[in-house]
């Protein structure tokens, strides 16, 4: 489609104007059209009603859900798993070694 020319826009306008009741009454109708204040308020209760599938919805989704997890492989699982049971061996270390410290000094400071 052919751009308008500035010759068409101006006849074009000057149609509209004429055919229209007035600026003002534009206006008005325009900002009626714009402004969702003016609109009846929807309610809640019948757009949950609609979106409501049940459990067999619940499932469907949930299972394509599931298809779209990039579940590990063996080797990212036992490396995984390594990396947690060293982390429990150092922190039930460090844990031991403050037992053992703290002890004396409740022993020794505060039971004396």
């Amino acid at each position: 489609m052919a751009r308008q020319t500035r010759a068409q826009r101006r006849a074009r306008r000057q149609q509209e104007a004429a055919e229209s009741p007035g600026v003002a009454q534009r206006a008005r109708t325009r900002q009626a059209q714009v402004r969702p204040a003016q609109q009846p308020a929807k309610t809640q209760t019948g757009a949950r009603r609609k979106e409501a599938g049940g459990p067999r919805r619940f499932v469907v989704e949930s299972w394509g859900e599931l298809k779209k997890v990039e579940w590990p492989n063996q080797g990212q699982v036992f490396q995984g798993t390594v990396v947690v049971l060293i982390a429990c061996v150092i922190v039930g270390t460090y844990l031991w070694l403050a037992d053992i410290a703290f002890k004396r000094l409740v022993e020794d400071v505060f039971l004396r």
